[in-house]
This record gives C-alpha cells, sequence and structure tokens, in this order.
C-alpha cells in the first residue's frame, strides 16, 4: 500500500460504498429514525472528513471504476467477485470461530473448500448449489461485539470511510487476518487488491440514486444500521403485537 492506487485507492471508496453493499436480504434505509446526537459527537470533523473521501472517489476511484466496467466482460467481472468473496471466507470462518458460532465457521469453511476445488479457486460459485449460500461475511469488528465490547462513537477515518471506534481499532486484525496481506510479491498484491476495490465500487454505482437528502447523515444511517443487522445475524428486534389483546381488541 504505497501508492494511493495500489493502497489507499482500496480504502477510497468505502466513504461512499461500504454502507451500500447490501447482503441478499434488503438493508432497512435511514427514514424517520436519524442516529441520536450521542452516536456522533465528533460531527464536524467527521463531516470533513467525509467531504475529502468524496473528493477521492469523485475524482480518482470511479473514474477508474468506470473505466473497468468499459474494457471488462460481464463474466470477468463476475469471477474476479466470485473469488474475491472466496477469499474472505478465510477471515470469515476465523471469526466465526472466536465468536463461538461454529456453525457459521462450518458454513463459511465448506463454501471456502468447495469453491476453491471444484469451482477453480472461487472463480465460480459452485457451492451455491449445494446448499452453501454466501452470506454476510464476520469480521473483527462483529467479533468484539459479540465480545460485549460497546461501538463507541461514529467516526469518518480518512480514505477508510465510515466506522465506530470499536471496528477502527478492529480494522488492523481484519487486515492480517485476509489472506491477501500474505502475497508475497508486492506488486501482485498491490494488484490484486486493486482489482477487488474496482470490481466492487463497480458493482455498487447503480445503488447511488439510492442516496436521498443529506448524503453524510444518509450514509451514517446505512452504516450504523447495517452493522447493527450484521452483528445480530440479522435478527431484528421489534414489539410488534406486544401489547395488543389475543381477541385483537385494543387496549
Amino acid at each position: 500500500m504505497n501508492t494511493f492506487l495500489k493502497g489507499s485507492i482500496i480504502s477510497a471508496f468505502l466513504a461512499f460504498s461500504t454502507p451500500l453493499a447490501l447482503a441478499d436480504e434488503p438493508l432497512p434505509l435511514p427514514d424517520e429514525a436519524p442516529a441520536t446526537k450521542s452516536a456522533d459527537p465528533w460531527e464536524g470533523f467527521n463531516r470533513s472528513v467525509f467531504r475529502f473521501n468524496q473528493g477521492a472517489d469523485k475524482y480518482v476511484l470511479k473514474p477508474f471504476a468506470k473505466a473497468y466496467v468499459r474494457v471488462t466482460p460481464n463474466f470477468f467481472r463476475r469471477g474476479v467477485s466470485n473469488a474475491m468473496s472466496n477469499v474472505l471466507e478465510v477471515p470469515s470462518a476465523l471469526n466465526g470461530v472466536l465468536q463461538g458460532n461454529f456453525s457459521g465457521a462450518a458454513h463459511d469453511t465448506g463454501r471456502l473448500l468447495v469453491n476453491t476445488t471444484i469451482g477453480i479457486a472461487g472463480l465460480i460459485d459452485v457451492a451455491q448449489y449445494m446448499g452453501l449460500k454466501a452470506r454476510e461475511s464476520e469480521d473483527f469488528g462483529q467479533t468484539l461485539a459479540v465480545w460485549g465490547v460497546k461501538s463507541g462513537p461514529y467516526v469518518v477515518l480518512p480514505l477508510l470511510g465510515p466506522s465506530t471506534l470499536r471496528d477502527t481499532f478492529a480494522t488492523p486484525v481484519d487486515w492480517y487476518s485476509d489472506p491477501k496481506s500474505y502475497i508475497d510479491h508486492v506488486p501482485t498484491r498491490n494488484s490484486v487488491r486493486t482489482l477487488s476495490v474496482l470490481d466492487t465500487r463497480a458493482s455498487l454505482m447503480p445503488l447511488e440514486k439510492n442516496i436521498t437528502g443529506d448524503k453524510y447523515v444518509f450514509m451514517r444511517e446505512v452504516y450504523l444500521q447495517h452493522r447493527d443487522f450484521v452483528i445480530k445475524n440479522g435478527q431484528v428486534e421489534d414489539s410488534f403485537g406486544e401489547d395488543e389483546p389475543e381477541d385483537g381488541s385494543s387496549p
């Protein structure tokens, strides 16, 4: 990560795209439930960094992502996306074990083994046809949450984008648990990382139209909601019907 294009560019897009990286299940978008001020006490600083990150995305990453789409066929981009997702099954399985979620870790390990072998190094997602569908990857920030570590304030990091204090401290562990970090040949490692980022950013461009209102607030709310969603493994608590009498009459 010694140049912007070969390293820092990998994180610049996070300021724009990470909150919009939706799973198979729809992510609830912010409507009338903005985060409390206590969740974002550093808003002034965060907005300044957010503007910087937006500029990095607008003038560097997005143009490269558009060029990537123009010069590569769809099947190539699909193969790249599958291969990069396959690599992330490694830290996901590891974090599953650390969380005590052994069934989830077994699921991720099964996908890794099947797609790495039959799926030709992950280029083809064969595992999905064997009942091992892709799911949200587990990261160390989620592991810390399971261990009881509070999220702390919302923070926007230069180039790294939306985060929380807890997830910020977890980031180095995520980097070191990513197999791409152990590619010995530096130019190859940087090329692989850049290709991964470009493919992800390109796939998220159609979602830009979903952004409404204050972009900073939108990004913050989607990020925080999404993190809460994945930490709870999609188990959203609600109180629908809790206070309703069994006969359906009004209390």
